[in-house]
């Protein structure tokens, strides 16, 4: 029997090699090269494509058909996906092990289970464990098909005969493809399967999620293309210290990226946060320094959050600068700046920043609220209580404008708070905010 030709796979970038090394050349990840056997039978047709009757049109002989949106019964949910589910399209549900993917996609099986047949396909849990845990959340429907199968083409045989409105797979790492000899989870298969569930789905005209797995850098297993294959991809945050998750939009073919929902982990499963902004403050301290309520934006929606730092003399030679939910390179930007136009010696203090609540906030605006927290911490004086802040901070500690200003400060009136907007320099801070 001739021997198998093996080859060595990146499981992050896909990068091919006949020879094993520590490091992949391709993108530079430490560990990621696996053995898998070389096909040398004829390969199958790639499930990337399907044949296709149809022919070129003029742009302007394509009829303008409005997209069709279910409601999944969920507000918050259903406005992240930009209005509802579109009928055929194909969601990847990205989060941490164990913060809650596999309870809210039961949740929402359960829901649609009153408009037609929902097929739940688990390949890490048994029926039985799905069974218990729909039991727990009230979730039990006749609807509701629980199947447990790891091969897409016998799962692709029960989606055909029960022909469901919505099909969730749990997860795509574990399923694979017979006709691939790679194992499941890795670069192939993961790909394939993705590309195998959107031509079934776009063929049969049914809404399906994926769940998939996050390494431990936070970013989904898998190869970059996953992304790129299906129509949504959507990530659960949030610590599991926490008993709330933050459920946002990455991409969306169908509704606008970076929307935002907060829901609350309960008993009863996950349950929808109507005012984040009031959720993530009631229990910000009164009158305590360095603490400063931010007005930032997720996608279209403001939200209030609460900045904190606290500043302390260093005790080794190099001080620290710790960040957590904005970027520890900003964070040293905006240190040098305010010990600069201040004339505050920050460089012998170790400066610590949070975001409370555990929401990660990539905008510039949130510049401002933290020199405010940082100024704060420093004199040991608390900001005037009400008030609220944003705004980008330049290197020359001007306060630059940033976008949609007037919805954040809608939202900061709505819940009892004051933006402070004549501030035009960094300097000024302690004069107009400070108690």
């Amino acid at each position: 029997m001739a021997k198998k030709k093996t080859v060595y796979v990146c499981q992050k970038c896909g990068y091919r090699t006949p020879k094993w090394a520590g490091r992949c050349p391709e993108c530079g990840e430490w560990g990621s090269l696996v053995e898998e056997v070389e096909r040398t039978e004829p390969k199958h047709r790639s499930s990337w494509v399907s044949p296709s009757t149809s022919s070129p049109v003029p742009i302007t002989e394509v009829g303008s058909s409005q997209e069709q949106r279910e409601k999944t019964g969920i507000p918050e949910f259903d406005r992240v996906l930009g209005g509802g589910v579109v009928k055929g399209s194909v969601s990847l549900i990205s989060g941490e092990p164990g913060i809650g993917k596999s309870t809210f996609l039961l949740q929402v099986a359960s829901l649609f289970a009153d408009k037609g047949k929902v097929l739940y396909i688990t390949a890490e849990e048994s029926p039985e464990q799905i069974a218990l845990r729909a039991k727990r959340l009230k979730a039990e429907k006749g609807n509701l098909f629980i199947y447990s199968e790891n091969n897409l083409e016998e799962i692709s045989k029960q989606v055909e005969k029960v022909n469901p409105v919505l099909t969730i797979y749990d997860s795509i790492q574990t399923l694979y493809l017979p006709y691939i000899e790679s194992a499941a989870g890795s670069v192939s298969q993961v790909r394939e399967c993705a590309a195998f569930i959107t031509n079934l789905s776009k063929r049969k005209g049914i809404t399906s999620f994926i769940v998939g797995h996050v390494t431990k850098e936070g970013t989904i297993a898998g190869p970059k293309v996953l992304e790129h294959i299906v129509d949504a991809v959507f990530q659960f945050e949030g610590d599991r210290g926490y008993n709330f998750r933050i459920f946002r939009s990455i991409k969306n073919r169908f509704g606008s990226t970076g929307e935002l929902a907060v829901f609350e982990m309960t008993e009863t499963g996950l349950k929808e946060v109507p005012n984040p902004s009031q959720f993530f403050l009631e229990e910000r301290p009164k009158e305590k320094a360095g603490s400063v309520v931010f007005a930032g934006i997720e996608g279209s929606r403001p939200i209030l959050l609460e900045v904190q730092a606290l500043v302390t003399r260093a005790v080794f030679t190099t001080p620290q600068r710790r960040a957590k939910g904005i970027n520890a390179n900003r964070l040293s930007i905006i240190v040098a700046t305010v010990e600069k136009e201040l004339g505050i010696p920050l460089r012998n203090f170790d400066v610590f920043v949070n975001v409370v609540g555990g929401v990660k906030v990539d905008e510039p605006a949130v510049d401002l609220p933290v020199a405010a927290a940082i100024i704060s911490s420093y004199f040991d004086r608390p900001v005037k209580p009400e008030v609220a802040l944003f705004g980008e901070i330049g290197l020359t500690g001007e306060v630059r404008r940033v976008k949609i200003e007037e919805l954040r400060q809608k939202e900061a009136e709505k819940n009892g708070f004051e933006v402070v907007k004549d501030i035009k320099h960094v300097s000024e801070i302690p004069e107009k905010i400070l108690v």
